[in-house]
């Protein structure tokens, strides 16, 4: 094999679909408001206390002007299509024009923790009560995890490596470190990396309340009357995640093309650490977390005095938060971790799964571009965190230079990225 060019990665654009709003324009004039999209689920109906979601309110996929009836009728998994208009976005916004010369040296990378699931349900459905032949010819593309990208390249004309990293609620941030990577090494120039996820299905908002993974809000709870304060990481009263659907996807380059293609770079990728917790399939390890951002931050040749502001992972779970913040004291001691900023953009957009990763990074290059750090909304302090900057409430107009991003799944996955200003 051939020696890896060692080249520097930018970030040059991004797209979003979040529960703040379909386009990352949207999503992020409602993020600065400190708004939260949470209401109770219209996809779907379901008998449970955890019925409070987030939706893309404006989401309809007959809108797009590139898809068709019959298209958005044949791929019947949301995801598809979903990750077909996040990329559209994210190119759209970069700059980047996918010509003969760029779109052989364009790769696509889109994870998912769940993949074509709401595919599998129609078909299964049709099954058992239409008959075998109802079953679409188009089930099990639908379910193939790297066909989203597959089919984002058929759309935008790249021909570049396609696949589907799959990190569960780490899939976002695994794209990026592995996109950057591939760029770094030579085995493309730019790529398209990101995570989507569409959950909202009786089923799957069924199995994660029994798992006691989301809020289940009964009368007293202040969310039973305002659902949009159903997610809030490190409060007293956070009583877990709220699923939602979404997608990000940034857009990467080599540092040598920018100028070539006229391209504005927004951050660099700095460095990428990732860990497996060989421990429980939902239950973090402190100490192989505490490895995932060390190493992240050693592969970026910085030292932790040089975190300036952390995008939590940050879910809502009364362990799940305590234990990302113990690691962070662990990684950073306690009066330096005094000093950085700590927010969670679940609080705003819920917890969207193999989209979260890339949708956080983005919202916070974005924060770098504009020197805005966005809250931690519905925030009711805790004294066990009473040392730690949330950015309560409101966002804070507050630049900052270079930042970590959290990201862990089910299965024990972790992958923390560090990324820099321009």
């Amino acid at each position: 094999m051939k020696a890896p060019k060692n080249r520097r990665v930018f970030v040059i654009g991004y797209g979003v679909a979040t529960p703040l709003g379909s386009t990352f324009e949207k999503t992020w004039k409602e993020a600065v408001r400190a708004k939260a999209g949470f209401r109770k689920v219209t996809r779907c109906q379901v008998d449970s206390l955890s019925n409070v979601v987030g939706e893309i309110p404006d989401w309809t996929p007959m809108s797009l002007d590139f898809v068709s009836r019959k298209e958005v009728y044949n791929w019947n998994a949301d995801y598809v299509i979903l990750t077909m208009a996040v990329c559209h976005e994210a190119l759209e916004r970069s700059g980047l024009q996918i010509t003969q010369e760029t779109g052989p040296r364009m790769a696509c990378l889109i994870g998912s923790a769940l993949n074509g699931t709401d595919s599998f349900r129609i078909a299964m459905d049709n099954l058992v009560n239409r008959g075998p032949l109802k079953v679409s010819p188009y089930l099990l593309p639908n379910l193939c995890a790297n066909v989203p990208s597959g089919k984002a390249g058929i759309h935008s004309g790249f021909t570049g490596p396609i696949f589907s990293p799959q990190g569960a609620c780490a899939s976002g941030n695994y794209a990026i470190g592995i996109g950057a990577r591939m760029i770094r090494d030579g085995d493309c120039d730019f790529a398209l990396a990101g995570g989507v996820d569409m959950c909202i299905m009786p089923e799957i908002i069924h199995g994660f309340a029994n798992m006691n993974a989301t809020i289940k809000i009964v009368e007293k709870d202040r969310a039973y009357h305002d659902p949009t304060q159903a997610s809030r990481p490190f409060s007293i009263d956070r009583k877990g995640m709220v699923i939602s659907e979404g997608g990000g996807v940034l857009v990467l380059a080599a540092e040598e093309f920018l100028s070539v293609y006229g391209l504005t770079p927004k951050a660099e990728v700095l460095g990428v650490g990732w860990t497996s917790d060989a421990y429980h399939f939902t239950l973090p390890n402190p100490a192989t977390v505490v490895r995932a951002i060390r190493e992240a931050i050693d592969d970026a040749q910085i030292a932790p005095v040089d975190i300036q502001y952390v995008n939590a992972h940050g879910t809502s779970t009364p362990k799940g938060d305590k234990t990302e913040i113990e690691c962070l004291r662990t990684v950073f001691g306690k009066r330096q971790l005094e000093k950085i900023q700590i927010s969670s953009n679940k609080s705003q957009i819920g917890h969207t799964l193999g989209g979260s990763a890339a949708i956080e990074a983005a919202l916070s290059i974005e924060g770098m571009q504009q020197d805005i750090i966005l809250p931690t909304v519905n925030h009711i302090p805790d004294p066990e965190f009473a040392d730690i900057d949330v950015v309560p409430n409101e966002a804070r107009k507050q630049g900052y230079e270079i930042f970590l991003s959290n990201a862990f799944g089910f299965g024990g996955t972790n992958c923390c990225v560090v990324f820099r200003g321009v």
